[in-house]
């Protein structure tokens, strides 16, 4: 198989913005100078790097992303008996929790995009995972609460509708989830959120949680 270019397009990213959008693999000047084309770029790089080279090409800096991460054995479970789980949710009411549930994702962040198309962008993804069976949906008292989307043992989606933040919920809620993948034979359990979200920083933090792997995130946008 062919290697990776230094610069991929990202379909998903392109169908949510309406417009091309690519990922560099590097800062490197000479990839950052081949960011030619009408588009949406992004690239990660470490936050001790020298940012200089990618003011002087256009980009601009939306997010910093961290890895949480917890060993089966470390993962300190938080069961309630109002918490519960499902898998058989229809799309529709996941949906209506997901529509402006990321306002510290980095595309809501980006100046350069629309509200609207990042929102999409999230929901097309929920779509995605939910054909996939990788959606859990979250109970509290038998009613639907929010949703944990996974690959693995990778918690790559989720959120809580507005109903049920701010009431201490979502530690027993993910709890739950994280339970079931540990039973299933998951040795360990990550997820990708922004270093602006405190509450899911709080939250994995009391589920046993450790961090890692902070990387910056920059895009540019050519007309």
């Amino acid at each position: 198989m062919a290697a990776a270019g230094p610069i991929e397009r990202v379909p998903w990213d392109s169908a949510a913005l309406g417009c091309e959008a690519y990922e560099l693999a590097s800062a490197a000047p000479e990839v950052l100078a081949q960011a030619r084309a009408a588009g949406h770029y992004t690239v990660r790089v470490d936050p001790r790097a020298d940012m200089r080279s990618l003011h002087e090409h256009g980009f601009y800096y939306c997010d910093t992303l961290i890895v949480p991460f917890c060993a089966a054995r470390d993962f300190k479970s938080q069961p309630h008996p109002a918490a519960g789980l499902s898998r058989d949710t229809a799309l529709d009411p996941l949906l209506a929790i997901c529509r402006g549930a990321f306002q510290h994702g980095r595309f809501h962040r980006d100046f350069n995009v629309e509200r609207q198309r990042a929102d999409l962008r999230y929901e097309n993804w929920l779509k995605t995972l939910h054909g996939a069976s990788k959606v859990y949906s979250l109970l509290w008292e038998s009613e639907l609460a929010g949703f944990v989307a996974h690959e693995g043992g990778k918690l790559v989606l989720h959120a809580l509708g507005a109903k049920h933040r701010g009431r201490g919920l979502a530690r027993h809620l993910w709890g739950a989830v994280c339970a079931d993948l540990v039973r299933q034979g998951v040795a360990e359990l990550t997820s990708s959120i922004s270093l602006t979200n405190l509450a899911a920083l709080n939250l994995y933090v009391a589920l046993g949680f450790r961090f890692r792997n902070p990387v910056d995130v920059y895009h540019r946008v050519v007309r």
